[in-house]
């Protein structure tokens, strides 16, 4: 993966469509925020050896503008002593060190911009990263709410009205197959005991029948 790619290729938008469409979003979003640590590590590592490259060409430049600026005085300085060779090559020397200065400089100016350049790049990696930890967070939160819901709803699921009502007439329907069981016992019991009961009741009212016959019997021989 080339430097800087995961920055051009994934930026926050749509890392959080991504986010949003997955089955478990945290987990996917962590995956992100470790590869981006990884990005920015090797980005701090970029940058460094950038601003190193800088600084070198920074130093050569410096160090053959001083020369051309030294050759330039011995050069005046020989002059005026009369030796005129010595001033010539001063000269020449002064030359070539001006034309490797100027491609320092150039050198340096390029690096200078490609290292600022990765810098914020870098600033911008860092930027993101934070984000991304931030919105984590909120992502953590609204997940395990939503997994709350869903449990919920699934508990809820078999508490429907029609399930409900369903299984309440179920139940009536037993009571009521238990009441009609018990009545029928119950009018089988009496019917068992009410021939008994006839027998006794004839004997009692022929024990009446037979009191009263004699008290008739007996006003009439009065």
């Amino acid at each position: 993966m080339s430097l800087f790619k995961r920055l051009r290729d994934l930026t926050l938008s749509n890392i959080y469509a991504l986010v949003e469409k997955a089955e478990d979003p945290v987990k996917l979003l962590d995956q992100y925020i470790r590869d981006m640590v990884t990005d920015v590590e090797e980005a701090e590592k970029a940058v460094a050896a950038q601003i190193a490259i800088e600084k070198k060409f920074k130093i050569l430049y410096e160090e053959q503008a001083a020369l051309v600026q030294k050759r330039t005085e011995q050069a005046e300085k020989a002059v005026q002593a009369d030796k005129i060779d010595l001033a010539r090559r001063a000269l020449e020397d002064k030359k070539v060190a001006d034309q490797k200065a100027e491609e320092y400089k150039t050198a340096y100016e390029q690096n200078k911009a490609a290292a600022q350049q990765l810098r914020s790049k870098l600033s911008e990696m860092q930027k993101q990263v934070n984000e991304m930890k931030n919105k984590r967070e909120t992502l953590v939160a609204r997940a395990n709410a939503a997994k709350a819901q869903t449990q919920i709803n699934k508990a809820m699921a078999g508490f429907g009205t029609d399930t409900a009502k369903a299984g309440l007439k179920r139940m009536e329907e037993k009571v009521l197959e238990m009441e009609s069981r018990a009545e029928a016992s119950n009018e089988l019991f009496t019917k068992e005991k009410s021939l008994d009961d006839e027998f006794a009741a004839l004997d009692k009212d022929q024990d009446i029948e037979d009191e009263l016959a004699a008290l008739m019997k007996k006003h009439q021989k009065e």
